[in-house]
């Protein structure tokens, strides 16, 4: 686990433009297990989360990870508006998911430095964090469901990211 302070260091230091998880409250276990699996696999640089009404590093969520927690930095700030607000600054686009969105994953330029800013269980984006996005995209659904579990979402969010990249 990464100190917030450091985060920006981690970002300096990297040859290819940045790619991060931002996870917005997100609570259960299983789920932040499986978004530091899938952010591993996708080769994310880190995952952000909010020190408050997030699940941490646990015993139940490194076991889901399968050792991606022990790769994959995880950076749990103070003030997630803030980070967010530096993150653009040093020109991190970030880009929210919202099943109300008119603009399509797919129909975005990935390739840039990117921030994936996914909610929490349920609620999805708190208002101040979707207010801070760039950009709100979603993902689309051909069936009848109208959203997706977490950390499925990120999945689909991450590999499209690299499908860009590797073109």
């Amino acid at each position: 686990m990464l100190d917030e302070n450091d985060l920006f260091g981690l970002l300096d230091e990297l040859v290819e433009p940045p790619l991060l998880l931002i996870l917005d409250g997100v609570q259960d276990p299983h789920n932040l297990g499986a978004c530091l699996r899938s952010a591993d696999a996708a080769g994310v640089h880190a995952v952000i989360a909010p020190k408050d009404r997030s699940v941490s590093l646990t015993r139940t969520v490194r076991m889901i990870a399968c050792g991606a927690a022990e790769k994959v930095p995880f950076v749990r700030v103070t003030n997630l508006a803030r980070t967010m607000k530096e993150l653009q600054e040093a020109g991190v686009w970030l880009v929210g998911t919202a099943a109300d969105s008119s603009r399509s994953l797919y129909d975005i330029d990935l390739s840039l430095p990117v921030a994936f800013v996914m909610g929490s269980e349920g609620r999805g984006l708190r208002r101040l964090t979707r207010e801070r996005c760039d950009f709100l995209v979603s993902i689309p659904m051909a069936g009848s469901v109208e959203s997706l579990n977490v950390s499925v979402a990120s999945g689909i969010c991450l590999f499209e990211t690299l499908r860009q990249r590797a073109k």
